[in-house]
């Protein structure tokens, strides 16, 4: 009886712990699964559409997120409809809070705005359709947008199909939204713009910076194609956006020195002529860049002006059809005193010039006064020039390997526009590294469809670092480079400038082609690269 007993308590004790261990808590499998759409009103893809207002219905709780940037409405509307309710529920009403038009096919595409409210799952591109006509329009186009200089691609960039009508100008893009919209893909810069009806179209793309659907020219970039489409169409279209380079504009100048003014300017101030005087008299004047400004530097010799007293010169400016008269006042400063510094480091590679600027502009060098000399006090013939515009005197010279160099400025050497000189000893050490620290580079460039080119090697961050031009030669040379992962790109040179030029929407002017070499570049210290570019395009 005793043994029984034993076994009948073990036994409950065993059955109530079992009962504990399937009643403990745990946290479960982790909800994935998106919320699903059970009802909508009016249902989607209705025709014939003329409600004010669409309920969509969930089978849970939902919230929404960043709806304002994720839902993409096309064609756009001039007010943007109200969304309701703000807080978790299980039903989203969407009020158009203006008219729409006849006859249209709409698409409302919610991206990923949509979300269960216990775990964030998304409905993801969940999209509502309608039309006010009779029937859906069905028809689609697809292609890729890219930057037309840079290899990294665009960010997310709004395209936009504006209908080829009689009254439509190609003024529209800075004024009308356009007829069908879609947004770029972030991963691989696509795009497909759906639920068109057929017709002729003009396609452009924009980094709509104001997230207005306007092309606006001196925030944002645009892209577009030259002649309308027609659709339906199976192209794969490419974009290729570019920022304009605006009409030259001025701005009121002032004194910046004692015998100097600057002034600010918008668009591409090359070639502008300027005019400096003081009453009827002429001024003989230099003109200089602003270093990483849109500025130019008005230099004039200094003229004697009482302490308190105040004159006037005026400033003419003049490129093509442009023209612009400025008066500003000035007034007695002290002058400034020439300097002269480095621009280049002290290690100076050996296939570049070593660059000094000046803060004021030059009107003579006695290189006789300059020496350049190696470690063992032996002379270096040497160049000495000087690039006006940007204040930068250049010298050149052949640079041996694991050298070190002494370049001396003696007083007197450099005469300023004033007539001021050097009044001290100016000394600059540099020193060159071995050639096996450098690498070599051969291109050689096949489908070249016509030259001139320009090729060049952009560092990670798009800079260039280095640059070729040529106007037959298939075979380029880099040598003596530093060691790094480089982007090649040619650029097919049209107007043979020597710089990439941009594009111009209104005059229909698309930007120089800019070809980049698939791949990265790898050179390495003491390593001779061969690399063929074919060219595809």
């Amino acid at each position: 009886m005793k043994k029984a007993q034993i076994i009948i308590y073990s036994l409950l004790i065993m059955s109530f712990v079992g009962c504990a261990k399937r009643g403990s808590i745990s946290g479960g499998l982790k909800d994935t699964i998106p919320p699903v759409l059970t009802m909508s009103f009016p249902k989607n893809f209705s025709t014939e559409f003329s409600s004010k207002s669409i309920k969509l219905t969930f089978d849970e709780f939902v919230k929404l997120k960043n709806v304002n940037k994720q839902l993409i409405i096309s064609p756009p509307l001039s007010k943007t409809p109200q969304i309701l309710p703000t807080t978790a529920s299980k039903s989203i009403t969407i009020n158009f809070l203006d008219s729409l038009r006849t006859n249209t096919t709409y698409s409302l595409n919610f991206g990923k705005s949509i979300e269960d409210n216990n775990e964030g799952n998304p409905y993801p591109q969940f999209k509502y359709v309608f039309s006010t006509g009779k029937y859906i329009d069905s028809l689609s186009i697809k292609g890729t947008v890219k930057d037309a200089l840079d290899k990294k691609p665009s960010s997310i960039t709004t395209v936009m199909l504006y209908e080829m009508t009689e009254t439509r100008k190609d003024s529209a893009v800075y004024n009308q939204n356009p007829s069908y919209i879609a947004f770029s893909l972030e991963q691989d810069a696509s795009f497909k713009i759906d639920n068109i009806k057929a017709g002729k179209y003009f396609l452009v793309a924009v980094d709509d910076k104001s997230s207005n659907y306007r092309f606006e020219p001196k925030t944002e970039k645009i892209g577009f194609r030259k002649t309308a489409i027609t659709i339906p169409n199976d192209s794969l279209f490419e974009i290729k956006l570019f920022k304009e380079v605006p009409k030259l504009k001025t701005f009121k100048p002032s004194q910046s020195s004692g015998c100097s003014a600057v002034i600010g300017f918008e668009g591409d101030a090359k070639d502008a002529k300027l005019t400096l005087k003081r009453g009827e008299e002429m001024l003989s004047s230099i003109i200089t860049k602003v270093p990483k400004k849109d500025s130019l530097q008005i230099w004039f010799k200094p003229f004697k002006l009482e302490k308190s007293a105040v004159d006037s010169l005026q400033l003419s400016i003049v490129k093509d059809s442009y023209t612009k008269d400025f008066t500003f006042k000035i007034k007695a400063q002290k002058q400034d005193s020439l300097t002269i510094s480095a621009i280049s480091s002290k290690i100076l590679p050996l296939n570049e010039k070593f660059l000094l600027r000046t803060n004021l502009p030059i009107s003579r060098i006695d290189e006789s006064k300059i020496s350049l000399i190696k470690k063992d006090s032996t002379s270096v013939p040497f160049k000495v020039e000087y690039d006006e515009l940007n204040l930068t005197l250049k010298v050149n010279f052949q640079k041996d390997p694991l050298e070190k160099y002494s370049l001396k400025f003696l007083p007197e050497s450099v005469v300023d526009f004033t007539g001021q000189s050097t009044k001290k000893l100016l000394k600059f050490d540099l020193e060159t590294k071995n050639i096996s620290d450098y690498g070599n580079l051969r291109l050689n460039l096949e489908n070249v469809k016509q030259f001139p080119v320009i090729i060049e090697l952009t560092d990670k961050n798009g800079e260039v670092k280095y640059f070729d031009y040529s106007e037959s030669s298939t075979q380029i040379d880099f040598n003596l480079i530093e060691p790094a992962l480089y982007a090649l790109r040619l650029i097919y040179d049209e107007n043979k400038n020597k710089i990439w030029d941009s594009g111009n929407y209104l005059d229909k002017k698309q930007p120089e082609n800019v070809i980049y070499f698939p791949k990265d570049i790898d050179v390495r210290a003491n390593w001779d690269v061969q690399q063929t570019f074919i060219l595809k395009e």
